[in-house]
């Protein structure tokens, strides 16, 4: 997958995302802030979200519409997403003040008109929310943009997310990554499952990674270490600043850390090599090697009384241990010294 230029998947450093959402309170000049904190902590992109209490659902107030368990129990869907939602007419701003900040931005559109909004302030990619996945129709149009998607997958059945696969590459549409997804605010690592998210991107030939909206950063730096290409974060300045995203949010200084410790992560994985690292050379002196443990004089035999395998590693490796025992010292050789070859030899009687 390729965003901006910038590749993604197997072999290059996660990307990673700071998820906005609510987490700006309803000010400007926080979701600014947020923006300049996100990149100061090491994201590589903001996200934002773009709906209205309109476009996702109806002002109703029966029982289909009430929140009856979780972090948001006892909230109306109409009146949570109305202060939830991310105004739109901050959003340009926004994507501009990130273009100054020198991080990447970009969008979750949950309708139609949010997709043609966010493609008339020049949004570059975009993602689909782990909810919105069996929405084929909003998929579809996402994908006849011709952009980088990135979609989650939390409750979806394998087939739901084949479904999901064929309806952005029916639109030629390749760019495409999945990210596994617990849609449980928070989640808890226990159902985390991130042999799945190894297995969608086997199943599927994609980048994967973890949309992970648990509290630490456990699940992300395993999500790395497991393969995962992308990590996204819900980010807020302060958990005690009250909205509905707070209470699972990492603060400036736990995602920095996070980032910290992905990168760590992705040197510890390295690559394929055997031998001796750069750091371990001066400690190959503290292999075993065969020595002359007491005084031997020249043609007398080696036996296991004067010569043992010990350390340090200036002789003979261990291996030929047995092949020197019976040979006769070609010359005196003192106690302490390392073995090697020019010092004996097999000498017929």
């Amino acid at each position: 997958m390729e965003i901006k230029g910038r590749k993604i998947g197997k072999g290059y450093p996660a990307y990673i995302i700071a998820e906005m959402s609510a987490n700006h309170a309803g000010e400007l000049s926080r979701a600014k802030e947020i923006i300049h904190a996100a990149k100061e902590a090491g994201a590589d992109c903001i996200k934002i979200q773009t709906y209205t209490a309109d476009t996702l659902t109806i002002d109703c107030d029966n029982k289909y519409f009430h929140i009856s368990n979780g972090t948001w129990s006892g909230e109306n869907l109409y009146q949570l997403y109305q202060k939830a939602y991310t105004p739109w007419e901050w959003q340009k701003e926004l994507l501009e003040e990130a273009k100054k900040t020198g991080i990447d931005f970009f969008s979750t559109p949950f309708d139609n008109t949010a997709v043609d909004f966010l493609e008339d302030i020049g949004v570059e990619f975009y993602k689909i929310a782990s909810f919105e996945l069996v929405d084929i129709p909003l998929i579809e149009y996402v994908a006849s943009k011709g952009k980088p998607m990135i979609m989650s997958t939390g409750m979806a059945a394998l087939s739901e997310i084949d479904t999901a696969v064929s309806a952005v590459r029916k639109y030629g549409n390749e760019n495409l990554a999945l990210l596994r997804c617990a849609s449980a605010y928070p989640a808890i690592t226990d159902e985390m499952n991130l042999m799945t998210m190894k297995n969608m991107g086997e199943t599927f030939n994609v980048p994967v990674g973890l949309s992970d909206h648990s509290m630490g950063s456990v699940g992300a730096v395993t999500a790395v270490a497991l393969g995962g290409s992308i990590i996204e974060k819900h980010f807020c300045m302060d958990r005690t600043i009250e909205n509905p995203d707070a209470t699972f949010s990492m603060n400036p200084k736990e995602f920095s850390q996070m980032v910290k410790d992905i990168r760590q992560a992705e040197k510890a994985i390295g690559k394929v090599q055997y031998g001796v690292t750069q750091q371990e050379k001066e400690n190959l002196q503290f292999r075993r090697s065969v020595f002359c443990v007491k005084d031997i004089k020249k043609g007398q035999k080696l036996t296991e009384e004067n010569v043992r395998i010990i350390r340090p590693g200036n002789g003979l490796q261990p291996k030929y241990y047995k092949e020197v025992l019976g040979q006769t010292a070609l010359q005196d050789i003192e106690k302490g010294t390392p073995l090697s070859f020019e010092m004996i030899g097999k000498i017929e009687e």
